[in-house]
């Protein structure tokens, strides 16, 4: 009986800690596993019994790159269980700080993790002396995403001017104005990222899964909707509902929990693939057409293409946020960003946003004196781990039948892993 084990300790260039087993038996992969190795990390026993005002501050520790997401998705939690409503202005600065994060983490994710895989080199390193144009527009775009960060929410992470209600300050019409000349200058560097990650070769297959993304009608959304979809099985839900959609459970190989759709027992992606393959309609003109002609329309259903589909992301976030910082510096949203009153009030409350690396909700109960009671976090890296021991399989056992060598399944899997930009860190939370 030929046999063959494939082990990977430490997987390099992903956040956080996770190896790689696979067995390999008379041509048929027996076995295939993930294991997230980060130790527990508490975020949602930490919380219980404080005040509602320290949850958001606390929550956004949970990620460094995804610290807006946390922060925002806590403070709409707090939101609904008091029933506020927030301006227009203020709805324009969360995206604007989501949008922040976007950048921090494609830009960190496709030229740090991803292009090294396929430009040949063990790390970014090399590509200074290789393009030193390239490493610093690369540089350039994370930047972006830390000055918009920074700028909107008081620094580059663990944002301190996002409350319950609106902000405690805001930028002024200068300050809008040159942000949004910055975004557009990177526009066209950008565009050109898309096509390079599209004329990266990779294997050819789909994903068995489903895939998560926030919707709402004639926009593509990332904060203000509470309407969530799986694309392929139609499934659509409001966000406070997501227990009755949305199943974890724990394996004995990995410290993480993992994810289902309830509806079809299957496991599902939520990325920025999952966002175009739900929203393709709505991204701007020029982010759709670099899409097009990369090749990326939906429905795409081959993992490797998150990787172009957060490229195409970056253009629409630079896009639309240079639109958004225009409006206002004209003062063209209504309402102040100054946080609106509320009365504290006992409760349960779901917030929802789209993180970077996908969908990710938080649930918040509250006593009568405004006190956490219980916290529960679903992140996007524990919805996609289960996706990703399935389609590593799948690469898996395609490679096996094309007869490559052990080495070729290693580097492609760990391509597979890197594609789907998983912060092991978060899973754990």
């Amino acid at each position: 009986m030929a046999q063959r084990s494939i082990s990977v300790e430490h997987l390099a260039r992903i956040e956080g800690h996770g190896d790689i087993h696979l067995e390999i038996e008379d041509g048929r992969v027996s076995k295939c596993q993930f294991s997230v190795t980060e130790p527990a990390r508490l975020f949602e026993s930490m919380v219980r019994g404080r005040p509602f005002q320290e949850g958001p501050y606390i929550a956004s520790r949970v990620c460094g790159i995804c610290s807006s997401s946390h922060t925002l998705t806590d403070i709409l939690a707090i939101e609904d269980i008091f029933g506020v409503k927030v301006t227009d202005r203020t709805r324009a600065l969360r995206e604007l700080l989501i949008y922040g994060s976007f950048l921090q983490n494609h830009a960190t994710h496709l030229f740090v993790f991803a292009a090294p895989d396929f430009l040949g080199h063990k790390s970014i390193f090399p590509l200074e002396g290789a393009s030193p144009e390239l490493f610093q527009q690369a540089l350039a775009l994370k930047g972006m995403g830390n000055e918009l960060c920074a700028t909107i929410g008081g620094r580059s992470i663990h944002p301190i001017t996002a409350v319950v209600g609106g902000f405690t300050d805001e930028p002024s019409s200068d300050e809008y104005l040159s942000l949004a000349d910055k975004l557009e200058s990177l526009v066209d560097f950008a565009v050109s990222c898309v096509d390079l990650f599209a004329g990266f070769q990779v294997e050819g297959f789909e994903t068995a899964g489903d895939m998560l993304a926030m919707v709402e009608e004639g926009t593509y959304p990332v904060i203000g909707s509470d309407q969530a979809l799986f694309v392929r099985s139609g499934d659509s839900f409001k966000a406070d509902a997501f227990e009755e959609h949305i199943q974890e459970y724990a394996v004995d190989h990995s410290a993480a929990f993992l994810a289902l759709e309830r509806k079809t027992s299957s496991p599902y992606m939520a990325c920025a693939l999952s966002r175009i393959n739900a929203s393709w309609d709505s991204l701007t003109e020029t982010a759709r057409f670099a899409a097009a002609k990369a090749g990326l329309r939906p429905p795409e259903l081959n993992p490797y293409a998150n990787n172009i589909a957060q490229a195409v992301e970056i253009v629409d976030a630079l896009i639309r946020c240079a639109g958004i910082c225009r409006k206002l510096a004209t003062n063209g949203y209504d309402g102040s960003s100054e946080p609106v009153g509320y009365e504290v009030r006992a409760g349960r409350g779901v917030g929802f946003t789209e993180a970077p690396r996908g969908a990710l909700f938080h649930e918040i109960e509250l006593d009568e004196d405004g006190r956490i009671v219980r916290a529960n976090i679903i992140t996007p890296t524990s919805q996609n781990i289960a996706n990703l021991e399935a389609d590593m399989a799948l690469l898996a056992q395609l490679l096996v039948e094309q007869g490559a060598v052990a080495s070729d399944i290693q580097l492609e899997v760990e391509k597979l892993v890197r594609a789907y930009d998983p912060c092991l860190s978060c899973s754990v939370h």
